[in-house]
């Protein structure tokens, strides 16, 4: 099974300090872009994260303070990284909901501009929860009839969600070999940002999903409370959500301005 394209995917896997958007660091990063033509180009790096790597997660993926202790760092990294995925469409393996707003933080803090306008995402492990409910070595079981050697290697694991997209389109009758089908399909809750502080009502407008605001228009209380940007501003919020913020209160600004 080819997948259909009309631009580039990268599908992509991250080996991290932790499982914190804000506060941890990449460690590991593995690449796998495909072109449009089938052509495949895989590349991983190991990341001097600038902090410990907790014993408990070296035990879960291999990658110790000494591997990295003379890798790169992301911010070496950065727009030779962004340089790779910058024309492509984003696959991954539970993507959505941590690799994307992950690597959105690294680069920003890098100083390299991210954001997924003009691609969509594809979250193949949405679409085996929808499908059979399981993990990456079991669907790289169920769909490949394959052993997962390597598991929690951010290469093999890139590679096994590659193959068992490819597998699921070749499975299911109802899941179209299109990037956008499989982008909606594989996504939850629309966002605003990638780590689900902004969501859009009915109408597609901008409302927190959290706290003592939650479900309310964020333009009507920036505008209310204007204190309350600059407390986001200052919280311990990802600086995507935050780049978001701003976006919304300057549309707002500009919009009285007409």
């Amino acid at each position: 099974m080819k997948l259909n394209l009309t631009k580039p995917i990268c599908f992509f896997d991250l080996e991290t300090t932790g499982i914190s958007i804000t506060s941890d660091r990449i460690v590991e990063i593995a690449i796998l872009k495909v072109h449009p033509n089938g052509k495949e180009e895989s590349t991983r790096w190991l990341v001097n994260p600038e902090m410990p790597i907790p014993k408990e997660v070296t035990a879960i993926h291999g990658i110790s303070d000494a591997d990295v202790a003379d890798a790169p760092t992301f911010k070496e990294l950065a727009k030779e990284i962004h340089q790779i995925v910058k024309d492509s469409d984003l696959g991954g393996f539970n993507s959505n909901r941590f690799d994307i707003p992950l690597l959105a933080e690294e680069m920003l803090r890098a100083d390299v501009d991210f954001d997924m306008k003009n691609r969509v995402s594809i979250d193949v492990q949405t679409i085996f929860h929808k499908m059979e409910q399981r993990t990456l070595s079991a669907a790289y079981k169920f769909y490949c009839n394959e052993t997962l050697e390597g598991a929690h290697s951010a290469e093999a694991d890139t590679h096994a969600t590659y193959q068992v997209l490819k597998a699921q389109l070749a499975k299911y009758d109802e899941l179209e070999n299109d990037t956008q089908f499989l982008s909606e399909f594989s996504s939850r809750k629309k966002f605003a940002d990638f780590a689900g502080f902004i969501s859009y009502n009915k109408q597609g407008e901008e409302c927190f999903s959290f706290g003592k605001h939650k479900g309310k228009l964020v333009t009507e209380i920036l505008e209310k409370e204007p204190g309350y940007f600059g407390w986001l501003l200052n919280a311990d919020f990802p600086l995507y959500t935050k780049k978001v913020l701003t976006a919304i209160k300057l549309r707002a600004f500009n919009n009285k301005l007409d």
